[in-house]
């Protein structure tokens, strides 16, 4: 099982907003975006802060998916 942020990606798009107005409104790194780009593991404490500046639940912005469904979407 890994952690997918497609929710997040369409969140984003949905709300058109840039990447970088993300880190800067959340206060997180354009690393830890990388990482979520790259579906990797973040600290909790990102996702709070992602979640805080959005005014959005955990489940808005992620979900859990077997390996084997992760591997087809990329």
């Amino acid at each position: 099982m890994s952690a997918s942020y497609k929710k997040l990606w369409k969140l984003l798009i949905d709300r058109e907003m840039k990447k970088k107005e993300l880190c800067t409104l959340a206060g997180i790194s354009t690393s830890s975006l990388v990482k979520l780009g790259k579906n990797e593991n973040v600290n909790t404490d990102i996702l709070i802060k992602i979640c805080t500046a959005l005014q959005c639940d955990i489940s808005d912005i992620m979900e859990i998916v077997p390996d084997d469904e992760l591997e087809d979407t990329q």
